[in-house]
């Protein structure tokens, strides 16, 4: 038996709105398409703002229809951060004066004329175990006979150095000294007998030879009882300043 074929006839869709019919030979006009090949719409609102799709608005600068830069959000200042930056430099700075450096009060004219009585001075604690003590160096140490007692002198002499005073002009190594740091006025006449500074001991000696009592009495210091350079008078403050 044959069958007739039942054709499906395509549902008819209502129109909406009549449309007129393109004109194949009129011109389509261009529309733009961003350089993404997605299109962006901007739909222009009663009150100002242009939104773009998605969701985003921004409000136009220009009046020719262009938009302006998003707009730059700050963040607030953080009240209280300077407080912070300041509790913390006081903490480094108390840090570095207890435990690096230690203060000290100058007793005595020994060191004229640099370092006078009454002087207060820091010394550093610490810069000797990273180098080596160097000739000229103002060092503070225990006195040898007593170590209750600590003096300040200045570094002449190093382990294994020739030191040989002739009516208080020193000679090392065969050389004299020029010591500008001793005026002529506190000079002395004293002498002593060539050596050789034994190891990890100084010659040490003050600024004022008239009056100072140094290794010409208790002779060459051992490099173990220094535990300190001096580095900065801090009072009086007229007298500030670096210890040389």
């Amino acid at each position: 038996m044959v069958r007739p074929s039942r054709r499906r006839v395509p549902p008819t869709v209502p129109e909406m709105n009549s449309l007129p019919t393109p004109d194949p030979l009129e011109p389509k006009p261009r529309s733009a398409q961003p350089a993404n090949g997605t299109e962006a719409v901007l739909h222009r609102t009663a009150c100002g703002p242009e939104q773009l799709d998605g969701g985003q608005t921004y409000h136009a600068a220009t009046g020719d229809g262009g938009l302006a830069a998003p707009p730059t959000f700050r963040k607030p200042a953080r009240s209280g951060s300077w407080t912070r930056d300041m509790l913390v430099s006081l903490a480094i700075s108390l840090f570095i004066i207890l435990f690096l450096y230690q203060p000290v009060r100058v007793e005595g004219t020994s060191m004229l004329p640099h370092l006078e009585d009454q002087d207060r001075l820091f010394i550093n604690k610490f810069v000797y175990h990273f180098e080596s003590i160097q000739r000229g160096d103002v060092v503070v140490f225990l006195y040898p006979r007593d170590h209750t007692k600590s003096y300040i002198k200045r570094v002449i002499a190093l382990p294994g150095d020739r030191l040989r005073i002739v009516h208080g002009t020193v000679y090392l190594n065969g050389r004299k000294l020029k010591e500008l740091y001793v005026p002529a006025r506190f000079r002395d006449d004293r002498s002593v007998p060539e050596m050789t500074i034994p190891k990890q001991e100084c010659w040490v000696m003050g600024d004022h030879r008239n009056i100072s009592s140094d290794s010409r009495d208790f002779g060459p210091v051992p490099i173990s009882l220094i535990y300190g350079k001096a580095a900065f008078v801090y009072w009086p403050v007229d007298q500030a300043g670096v210890v040389h």
